[in-house]
């Protein structure tokens, strides 16, 4: 990665000291909670009102549980279970919990819980931020998304058709307690929806559809553990994109005031796959009106500002279709692949730009610490949305950086600190690399939090091993030059 110190931004570190000083605020969700294979929740508790809002207007399901909850045990309580299937399990991320009306204290603890491997729900325990009272309530705010949920039919369609996806979920939001009163409201990005399931029972036949939005329920008391299987089939117009790596570096140089980003991503289009090959000549003939396609026609990038000196490469070479926009107040990238990116194909590309160092660190007022302050992950702003699979963070520190800590509100499976080696280092960079898993784009711009010491000793030795290096060079051309390699004859 290029080192150039230009560029201005603005970033604020408000809360950068006391982020820094509570070190990880994650839990990784590769760690699990392991409890006898009898285990089963303890009814301590009871879904008042429960309105589950599903999402589908982007290329995955995003969904929402706002549920009021009661403590209807003896005692107070602190521990609610949320069940998944293990197919589920498997496939989700950003998995959230708040308090809906108390948004200061923040995201509660949440930790996958692992009993018994054979059965098919597994169980999410949510560790509220203080034990609730008997027969008290709290309203909570239930987030989360599915990766690779969506499935096109039919599965190949022309060039130029409308596609359709399916989905599957319950009209009973699954929960581990009695449900009082609930509904399931689901959002498409239009109205045509030709197949769907219908409900009966509740005040009416469900759904009922108000333009793009259809609702199920309102239902009564439910069970514990009830579903109502719903299948709905709607148009979707957009590619599916999904990232099944991305490896991103952020490299820092205090000597060279520079802050240096590179991205390289491993690209899918999951959406429904061609017919007959793809015709470039059909292409051309629809850009004059420029419909709706399934294909990947550009990436935009809204970089911070005063990001410059940007790249595009893919596996073949520099791709020069490209357009990157700075000023005071934006800075664009928007590149094309080197061909529309239709369903089932790929596309493997990496992509970096460099910052002022002075935009995103600064030097603590005592001791010799620093804290640098990026997002953890930028990356394309798609109108469709974008999912990451597996997302691999190394944040490169200069050669003698100690004492790291970081935090982020991105939820990880997996931390560790190790050396980079590069030219003219002697003992190699510290690295921080960081590892994420089922994120999709809601999460771009999340702060990143890193705090390090950085002596001065060790900011002078890349410097002194270049001075040594170069001084040895000339000592050793002078000493050479200074023998005699002359040939006298015998007087």
């Amino acid at each position: 990665m290029r080192l150039l110190a230009i560029g201005a931004a603005v970033l604020s570190f408000a809360s950068t000291t006391l982020c820094a000083e509570k070190g990880n605020l994650t839990k990784p969700l590769a760690s699990r909670l392991i409890l006898p294979s009898t285990f089963k929740p303890p009814q301590n508790f009871k879904n008042v009102n429960l309105v589950h809002i599903i999402n589908l207007e982007k290329s995955y399901p995003k969904e929402q549980i706002n549920v009021v909850i009661e403590n209807i045990a003896g005692t107070p309580q602190d521990e609610y279970f949320i069940p998944f299937t293990s197919q589920q399990m498997a496939t989700i991320g950003g998995l959230e919990v708040k308090d809906k009306k108390n948004l200061d204290r923040g995201l509660f603890e949440v930790r996958a819980v692992e009993f018994d491997p054979e059965s098919d729900t597994q169980f999410y325990r949510v560790r509220l931020a203080q034990p609730l009272a008997p027969k008290a309530q709290i309203t909570l705010g239930i987030t989360y998304s599915y990766l690779s949920a969506l499935h096109p039919l039919p599965k190949h369609i022309g060039q130029q058709e409308s596609q359709f996806l399916v989905y599957e979920f319950s009209a009973y939001c699954p929960s581990a307690y009695v449900t009082l009163k609930q509904k399931t409201e689901v959002k498409f990005p239009s109205g045509n929806v030709p197949e769907y399931t219908i409900v009966p029972g509740g005040e009416v036949e469900s759904p009922v559809k108000a333009g793009s939005k259809f609702t199920y329920g309102s239902f009564g008391e439910v069970p514990v553990g009830a579903v109502e299987p719903v299948k709905v089939r709607y148009e979707f117009t957009k590619p599916l994109i999904h990232v099944s790596r991305l490896e991103r570096d952020i490299e820092v140089s205090h000597w060279g005031g520079n802050v240096a980003f590179e991205e390289r991503y491993t690209l899918h289009n999951h959406a429904a796959n061609l017919t007959n090959q793809f015709s470039r000549v059909q292409w051309a003939a629809q850009q004059y009106y420029n419909p709706s396609s399934t294909a990947i026609k550009e990436l935009k990038f809204p970089l911070k500002v005063g990001s410059l000196d940007p790249y595009f490469t893919d596996v073949i070479g520099n791709v020069s279709t490209s357009r990157f926009r700075s000023n005071k107040r934006e800075a664009n990238l928007e590149i094309k692949p080197r061909y529309p990116v239709f369903g089932g194909w790929n596309y493997p590309f990496r992509v970096g730009w460099n910052a002022d160092l002075k935009k995103f660190l600064r030097k603590l007022s005592t001791g010799q610490g620093y804290v640098l302050n990026v997002p953890f992950l930028e990356g394309p702003k798609q109108p469709e949305g974008m999912e990451y699979e597996h997302i691999e963070l190394r944040v490169i520190l200069p050669e003698g950086a100690k004492n790291v800590k970081y935090s982020t509100a991105v939820p990880l499976t997996s931390e560790a600190i190790s050396l980079h080696r590069t030219f003219m280092d002697t003992t190699g960079r510290t690295a921080l690399t960081l590892k994420a898993i089922n994120i999709v784009d809601d999460f771009r711009d999340r702060e990143l939090i890193v705090t390090y010491d950085y002596p001065l000793l060790a900011g002078l030795r890349k410097p002194l091993v270049i001075f040594v290096t170069v001084f040895g060079l000339f000592a050793a051309a002078w000493a050479i030059g200074s023998i005699n390699v002359g040939i006298k004859g015998k007087k």
